[in-house]
């Protein structure tokens, strides 16, 4: 059964999931890229970029688990880069280099209108117009039998719970304050009252939270 997850999402202390600042030089805002660094440390993380080493034990369990069964991603713009408005030459191709580590469908939600990327290793981006919903039913067609993944940032993964879509949510709380950026859990409008822990995990660097929608089948 496809099910919609959240997962490895870093926030700080605070609640936030990135710093302040988010520009090219900086792409998880300002202090944000220690939110990652356990992920990195990983032997699951090296094994997706095929690199040897890592360590093993939850976190890597943990972070090999989101990688499974996923059939299609949703990412916000803000996650795809930091170009805002109207697309402009050259055109900005995302984070990730040509061989972006998702090898399937991406649907990327914006407001302005642009042609599929087709990138190396099975990843295509595709660029929504139409909203959250619309961009749903598109990527549940994509997906076939695999899970669709909800992505950051913080607003996009936002619509999603306060809609109810998600089945899932897995979030690692890092022992780090950044006191300013994009807080995952701010104007949930009650969402999250849906919603149930099903699960801790702690580890030397961070705690896993898995939370799941009181109604979804695990």
């Amino acid at each position: 059964m496809t099910k919609v997850r959240v997962h490895t999402i870093s926030i700080s202390l605070d609640g936030f999931m990135s710093g302040p600042d988010q520009n090219i030089d900086a792409p998880i805002g300002r202090g944000g890229h220690v939110l990652h660094e356990w992920i990195f440390e990983t032997r699951a993380a090296r094994e997706l970029h095929a690199q040897a080493g890592g360590a093993e034990g939850a976190d890597s369990d943990l972070l090999r688990a989101g990688f499974e069964n996923v059939g299609a991603t949703i990412i916000g713009r803000n996650m795809f880069g930091p170009v805002r408005g109207d697309w402009t030459e050259p055109l900005w191709n995302g984070w990730w280099g040509e061989d972006p580590p998702f090898h399937h469908p991406v649907f990327v939600l914006t407001h302005h209108p642009r042609e599929s990327l087709v990138m190396a290793g099975g990843t295509t981006f595709h660029f929504v117009t139409d909203g959250a919903d619309a961009a749903l039913e598109m990527v549940k067609e994509a997906a076939g039998d695999g899970d669709i993944i909800v992505g950051g940032g913080a607003s996009t993964i936002q619509q999603f719970l306060r809609s109810r879509a998600i089945d899932e949510l897995h979030f690692a709380v890092v022992p780090i304050f950044l006191g300013a950026g994009e807080r995952l859990f701010d104007d949930l409008d009650g969402a999250m009252d849906h919603y149930q822990c099903v699960g801790t995990t702690p580890s030397k660097r961070v705690t896993h939270y898995r939370w799941a929608r009181v109604d979804a089948a695990l």
